[in-house]
Formats: C-alpha cells, sequence, structure tokens
C-alpha cells in the first residue's frame, strides 16, 4: 500500500495544539488529515466528506465527543465510520460510556504516538474487511438473481458462496479475538453432531452448521480490550458483551438464508426456564437449532482456555449441561450431547489458537 492509499482521518479537539501534533504524526504516516476544532465543526466536514476514520476527543465546549458519535451514529451515511476518543477521561465509566455509544476504540491522554498508530493502523484494516465483506455480500447475493442453465448448479453455486461468505466473516470476527480463536468452528462441528444424533435432516443440520460458524458474529462491534480482557468483567462491561446476539441479528437481518440463521445467532443465550437473554423466552419458543447451539456454545466454552481462566476440561463441562438438563437446557439436546461423549466418544476437534 502506498502513503496515497492509507486512508482519510477527521481529527476532533478544541485544543490547536493537539490537533497540530496529531495532524503531523499522521501525515508523515501518509494519512490525509481534516482538523475540526469542535463537534459541530467536525459534523460538517464529515457530512460533506466522509472520512475512513475519526480520532474525537470527549470534554469539548458547545457539543462535546458523545453527542458528536452520537449524531455521527444516527445518520446512516456515517454511521459505519469507526471512531476512536482520545481524552484526559480515564475513569472506566467514561471508557464504557464511549463504547456504549458506538466508539471502537480509547485511547487515554498523554497518549504514546505509537499507540494511536498502531489503533489507527488496526481499526482502518478492520473497517476496510467488513467494507469488503459487505461488497461480497452484495455482489454474491445479485449473483444469485441472475438465472442460470441449470438450477442445480445454481444450487451448488449458490451453497459454495455461503460458505465462502460466512467463512470469511467468521474469520474476521476470531482475528479480533484470539483467545477464542475457533471457537465458532469448534461449535459448530459439535452442533452439528448433535443435531445428527437427534435425528434432523441433512439440509437442517446444514444450516444450522452455517449458523453456528457465525454465531459470535456481534462481537465485531465490541471493544477488542473487553474480548481479550484477562480479568473478570463488571457488571456493565457485561451487559455490553450481552449486546452481541441483538447486534448479530442486525448484521445478518437483510441477508435472505434458506435457513433461520438470524434467529440462531439472537437466541444461542436464550434458556429453556427464561433465564437467557436478550428476550428472555422459554421453551418451545426457543428455535430448536438455537437450543442445540446453547449447549454446544456451553460445552465448548467451558471446555476450552479463556482470557480470565485456565481450561475447565470436557468432564466439567458436561457435568454443568447435566445438572441444568430441564431448566437451563432443553432435555433430548443435552441427552444427545451426553450419549455423543459418553458413548460414542466424540472429541471436539482440536483448538485452532496459537
Amino acid at each position: 500500500m502506498n502513503d496515497m492509499d492509507r486512508g482519510s482521518i477527521v481529527i476532533v479537539d478544541d485544543n490547536a495544539n493537539n490537533l497540530q501534533v496529531l495532524s503531523s504524526m499522521l501525515q508523515q504516516e501518509g494519512y490525509k488529515v481534516r482538523p475540526a476544532l469542535s463537534g459541530e465543526q467536525a459534523l460538517r466536514a464529515i457530512t460533506a466528506s466522509p472520512p475512513d476514520l475519526v480520532l474525537l476527543d470527549i470534554r469539548m465546549p458547545g457539543m462535546d465527543g458523545y453527542e458528536t458519535c452520537r449524531r455521527l451514529k444516527a445518520t446512516p451515511a456515517t454511521a459505519g465510520i469507526p471512531v476512536i476518543f482520545i481524552s484526559a477521561l480515564a475513569e472506566s465509566e467514561d471508557k464504557l460510556a464511549a463504547f456504549a455509544i458506538g466508539g471502537v476504540d480509547y485511547v487515554s491522554k498523554p497518549f504514546q504516538a505509537e499507540e494511536v498508530l498502531a489503533r489507527v493502523r488496526a481499526h482502518l484494516q478492520l473497517h476496510r474487511m467488513q467494507q469488503s465483506l459487505e461488497g461480497l455480500v452484495e455482489e454474491r447475493t445479485a449473483a444469485l438473481c441472475v438465472s442460470v442453465a441449470s438450477l442445480e448448479e445454481s444450487r451448488a453455486a449458490y451453497r459454495r458462496m455461503l460458505d465462502q461468505t460466512i467463512a470469511a466473516i467468521a474469520m474476521t470476527i476470531e482475528k479480533r479475538d484470539p483467545y477464542t480463536a475457533g471457537h465458532q468452528v469448534r461449535v459448530a462441528h459439535l452442533a452439528v453432531a448433535m443435531a445428527r444424533k437427534l435425528g434432523l435432516e441433512p439440509e437442517r443440520i446444514e444450516g444450522l452448521r452455517l449458523g453456528a460458524t457465525i454465531h459470535d458474529i456481534g462481537k465485531i462491534y465490541l471493544p477488542a480490550e473487553i474480548l481479550s480482557r484477562p480479568g473478570r468483567l463488571s457488571e456493565t462491561e457485561l451487559a455490553l458483551v450481552r449486546t452481541h446476539a441483538e447486534v448479530g441479528l442486525e448484521i445478518v437481518r437483510d441477508v435472505e438464508f434458506p435457513w433461520p440463521i438470524g434467529m440462531m445467532i439472537h437466541q444461542h443465550h436464550e434458556r429453556c426456564d427464561g433465564s437467557g437473554y436478550p428476550r428472555g423466552i422459554v421453551g418451545d419458543e426457543i428455535l430448536l437449532e438455537a437450543r442445540i447451539l446453547c449447549v454446544a456454545d456451553v460445552v465448548e466454552a467451558m471446555a476450552a482456555h479463556r482470557p480470565y481462566r485456565a481450561a475447565l476440561g470436557i468432564d466439567k463441562a458436561l457435568a454443568e449441561v447435566r445438572a441444568g438438563r430441564g431448566t437451563l437446557y432443553d432435555g433430548p439436546v443435552v441427552d444427545a450431547c451426553l450419549a455423543l461423549f459418553e458413548q460414542d466418544h466424540y472429541q471436539l476437534p482440536p483448538s485452532l489458537a496459537g
């Protein structure tokens, strides 16, 4: 990539000296930079010519950074632009407030030039990957509308394109969270084995496989520092993480899959007794594929390493779903899972992490 292709950035700060320092630093790296001394000025500049990324201060007279970000996210033409907050406010509540209104990252002042440049590069790369994926989905969806000579060939091509698109989306998600690399693939592998044990028809199992492969797609909008946090999360941070089921539904809502993949993503954290999220639905109100995905997700998550704890092992994972059989987890689904491990000697595929 040459310097002219690096991307455009709008920097918003009421301190002229900060603007000068950041502008000079980024211009030296080949970025096209436009400074703005206020939120109002920034909105006009961004609306007139949307940049690839925004660096945004919080404390500013008039319209502060929070309100500026809210207005950007409320406008379809600018909602997708990544916003990195740079502020002297260092309390966790300030950071969470920034993430809650759509910020993708937060750098505390006084900042280190290397840190700012690294985060700018990372989020520009992620933004471009997301744009490429969106374009790929649109292109391939449009291609499916074109008449082809053979219906069977068209169907096979459609499945290949779905597989490739979903694999690309899954890879994008996992590149942001190395601690759970392979999680979705391993969950999909177990969910498919359970579905076969339950006697689901092959076409329905194929939909479950694809849905399980991107069940955590909503995490693409969560701050990377929360996903890879080595310690336990606060209640506020947990609430933010729990939005990923609804965000995931929003991402795939307009994609016309031949299976209820959106519902699988939306419901995979629901529990049969109504104690799950995001809607607290119960029993058969939960899609069967989501009930299978729920058990597979719990088993894999407990058996594998996580940033905040070592792997608990498959025995503890199976004890958890056995204890929750008929309350948290669907009874026949749990029975299928237990039979796989205890009778068929099923093993989760090796972790893809590393």
